[in-house]
This record gives C-alpha cells, structure tokens and sequence, in this order.
C-alpha cells in the first residue's frame, strides 16, 4: 500500500473528481471538477434531487467505484495508486458503510454478522466475537445477539448494521439513506443512534439523506447540484 499522505485531521479528501456514464455514443457526465474534505469526527450531509448522483459520489469515496478523472483519499490513502486487494482491505480498515437495506446475510445471526468485518481483517475469532458483542450492546441489541435477521424488527436490522459498520473502528461512516425504510420514529431513532456512536468513537460521518430535518443536525450540509457540491447555510436547508 502507498504511504499515507500526512493532511492532518483530513479523513476523506475528493479532488477534482468527475464522472460520466457512457452507453454507446450517449455520455452522461454525473459530475466534473468536484472536491470534498472531510475532516475526523466531523459529520456531513449530502442532499439533492433524485438522479443527482448522491450514491454514485458516496460509492467514489468508498472506493467502489473509480472516478472518471480525479483522486480520492482515504486517511492520505491515493485509491487509485492501490491495487484491488488493497483498497478492499483499506476499505474494511478505515471505512464503515450503511445503506438504506441493511445487507445482512440471512443465514447468520446478528452477532456473526457484525462480527464478520473483524475476521475479514484477521483478528481472531475470540476477539471479534468480544468486539461484535460490545458494539450490539451498546445499540440496545444484547438481547438479540443469536437472532438471525428475519427475526428482528426493521430497526433492529439497521441497527445492527450500524454496529457491523463501526465494528472495526473506522475512520469515517458512509451512510446511504440508512433510514430511508423505516417509520418516522423508528428512523429518529436510528439516526440519533449514529450521532451518539459518532461522538462516542469520534468518527467522521458523510451521510446521504433526502430527510432535511435530520440534514440538519450535522455539522455540514451540502446539496450535489448540477455536478457540484454547494455548501447551504442553516437556513437554506
């Protein structure tokens, strides 16, 4: 892997990046020219209309997909200087991903589920089995550690997704409307969860989301709009 770039507190860092879908002789930009700096423990929404590309910039940062032109950081991590095996071990290293289902794998429990990140990293399984356990407790899911997931409730899911993604203790959260299927409580609840988890780990978190009412209580709003990010003002949000 290539050495780290020193930034500082720098977590993610997007620049210059474009994107642009070709289908036949059809291409289709989604973005050019746009950059983003996220910082550690710092808490980010993107909002925008549907078709803006929101997913496909929070895939760029992820590492999965490639950008058209630009570079991405992770922790001072070139994406594109890394080979595929590289960037699917930064990826589970560094980063933490939530989406709007929760793609946990049906045959095994929620203690396995969120137990598997550490394993794919190597640790032993004593180890990752403390490390799943402490973080499902600490969601409210002690209870339901050996409940697969078609026994828990909508919001259980999520939140043992959200306990999957921080279970290796990354640098930064991606969250693609990871409250999107649930009730308005339920999702308010979930995201106030993410907020605490946050704090409590202080990991940055860039959070998709087309609810401006939870848009607002991160640090950041920015709205992907004709290919660009515009930072909005408390007010405009």
């Amino acid at each position: 892997m290539n050495e780290p770039i020193d930034r500082g507190d720098e977590v993610i860092r997007a620049q210059g990046l474009a994107k642009v879908y070709a289908e036949g002789r059809m291409h289709t930009p989604v973005f050019n020219g746009l950059d983003l700096t996220v910082s550690a423990g710092e808490t980010v929404a993107i909002i925008g209309a549907s078709g803006a590309g929101k997913s496909t910039l929070l895939h760029l940062l992820g590492g999965l997909d490639t950008p058209t032109a630009g570079e991405v950081f992770v922790t001072g991590h070139r994406m594109s200087g890394l080979t595929d095996g590289q960037r699917g071990l930064l990826r589970n290293r560094a980063l933490g991903f939530v989406y709007q289902f929760h793609h946990l794998l049906p045959e095994f429990t929620a203690l396995e589920n969120v137990m598997m990140p550490v394993l794919l990293g190597g640790q032993e399984v004593a180890a990752a089995k403390e490390r799943a356990q402490l973080l499902l407790e600490s969601v409210g899911l002690g209870h339901r550690l050996e409940h697969k997931p078609g026994e828990l409730s909508g919001g259980e899911r999520q939140r043992a997704a959200v306990a999957r993604a921080l279970v290796n203790k990354p640098a930064c959260v991606l969250g693609d409307e990871p409250t999107g299927n649930l009730d308005d409580k339920t999702a308010a609840t979930v995201f106030e969860l993410m907020l605490e988890l946050n704090r409590a780990h202080h990991t940055s978190l860039v959070l998709v989301t087309h609810d401006r009412s939870l848009a607002r209580k991160l640090d950041r709003v920015l709205e992907l709009r004709e290919g660009r990010l515009h930072e909005l003002a408390s007010s405009e949000v």
